[in-house]
């Protein structure tokens, strides 16, 4: 280290930001030297990988809520972080405390050399580092971003899970499809279960199951999920079958990630009790995704949502009566995306359920940061391509309720940095 050694959880992260003049640098032998240094082993006993383009976080959620109703130890490590970075380090479904991140830091600072890591390696590192110690039964690790050159695929999983594949870090993964969905499934591993949430998987997952020889089980052909009623659904295998309350978590998406999710659990070694499966799904919770606030008869949803495949999602939930929102009021929809993002993808997926648009921009967010007027450059031609821009997320929101009235819903959407920037403000009231 250059200057004094960090000592605090925020000196860290303040240190690790600066170790890699790249926040992204795909590749594994990097990593995969320090993580030989520190004599890292298995995270736990049994581990899950979950990757896809959208419902990593949700299908997450769900397995640790079901592993922790089976009385598993269970750590879960996932990113981006909302409002602490503890929330990606998560045992028991409780963020770790800033010591044990600290300490693991230490660790891997020891270990590297003159090795440059990024932020999110770093944080791989330090997040297996802790897990090992925990002596857990299973630990859940979310891809940062594709899969075969991931931090994470560091690990061989016991069971791998790709939730979908859609467009989106084109920059990085390719310009379609089978190019994105060859990245995903590197975390596939020879004769291990490799879970498919989307019913048409690009042939390039198919094709990398069938060449390292793991065992696809796919939505659709291999398990099904099906809604009974307004409060019930079900889950069904050949020879397997369980009705499930209807989780908490509200897009009608999130059936799907959820089967994905309990097909990921059932393909273990010792599955976890049918029991364990309900109170799972009943009580798997995860911050950003859809959650909701009531304001002076105003109903405030924030989503991280960004890109066109989880926008058409948002779209499907406010189309079928609203999300259970009973007033017709008006819709209200603040958003405010990253320079990489296809903003206007986006738009054009939620466009039809959308009365009232409000751009923010996201400037002090990093280098991917942008100012509301360059989103609303991007959206030419779009319907929201003329709404009012403001400086900040804090300041749309606050327009948006001043506009809404009793009935009306305030949809805040875009990415981590959008959803955490509403929270700051939220709650506090």
């Amino acid at each position: 280290m250059t200057l004094s050694k960090p000592n605090t959880l925020a000196d860290w992260l303040a240190y690790i930001e600066r170790q890699h003049p790249r926040s992204i640098d795909m590749g594994l032998e990097r990593v995969r030297s320090v993580a030989t240094a520190m004599g890292l082993k298995r995270p736990a006993k049994r581990v899950i990988t979950v990757g896809g383009t959208n419902g990593k976080g949700s299908a997450v959620a769900f397995i640790e809520s079901i592993g922790r109703a089976a009385g598993w130890k269970i750590g879960a490590y996932t990113s981006p972080h909302l409002l602490a970075y503890n929330e990606r380090v998560r045992i028991d479904g409780e963020d770790v405390d800033d010591a044990a991140l600290v300490a693991g830091f230490e660790a891997v600072e020891a270990a590297r050399g003159d090795v440059p890591l990024t932020y999110f390696e770093y944080g791989t590192l330090c997040a297996l580092w802790v897990f090992e110690r925990a002596r857990l039964d299973l630990a859940v690790l979310e891809v940062g971003l594709g899969g075969r050159l991931d931090a994470t695929n560091l690990v061989d999983p016991d069971v791998a899970v790709i939730t979908t594949v859609a467009l989106d870090h084109q920059d990085y993964l390719g310009d379609d499809r089978e190019a994105i969905g060859a990245e995903k499934a590197g975390i596939a591993r020879a004769w291990k279960p490799l879970v498919l949430g989307d019913d048409d998987p690009p042939s390039s997952v198919l094709a990398r199951a069938y060449l390292v020889g793991a065992s696809a089980i796919r939505a659709g052909c291999d398990y099904f999920f099906e809604p009974m009623d307004a409060d019930q659904w079900r889950w069904r295998e050949v020879g397997f079958q369980v009705t499930l309350p209807r989780p908490q978590l509200a897009a009608p998406v999130q059936l799907r990630n959820a089967a994905a999710a309990i097909a990921a659990v059932r393909a273990l070694p010792r599955p976890p009790s049918r029991q364990a499966l309900v109170a799972g799904i009943a009580n798997a919770r995860v911050a950003g995704r859809l959650q909701r606030f009531e304001r002076d008869g105003v109903e405030i949803v924030v989503d991280v949502g960004h890109n066109p495949q989880a926008a058409a999602a948002l779209a499907d939930w406010l189309r079928l009566g609203r999300g259970g929102w009973t007033s017709p009021g008006t819709v209200h929809a603040v958003y405010a995306a990253l320079a990489d993002k296809d903003a206007a993808g986006v738009i054009e997926a939620l466009a039809g359920e959308v009365d009232a648009w409000y751009l923010a921009g996201l400037a002090g967010h990093g280098p991917r940061g942008t100012t509301a007027e360059g989103l609303a450059a991007r959206l030419v031609g779009t319907v929201a391509a003329t709404a009012p821009s403001f400086e900040d997320v804090a300041s749309a929101l606050a327009a948006a309720r001043v506009a809404a009235k009793p009935g009306d819903r305030i949809l805040v959407f875009g990415s981590f940095h959008t959803v955490a920037d509403a929270l700051a403000v939220l709650p506090a009231e």
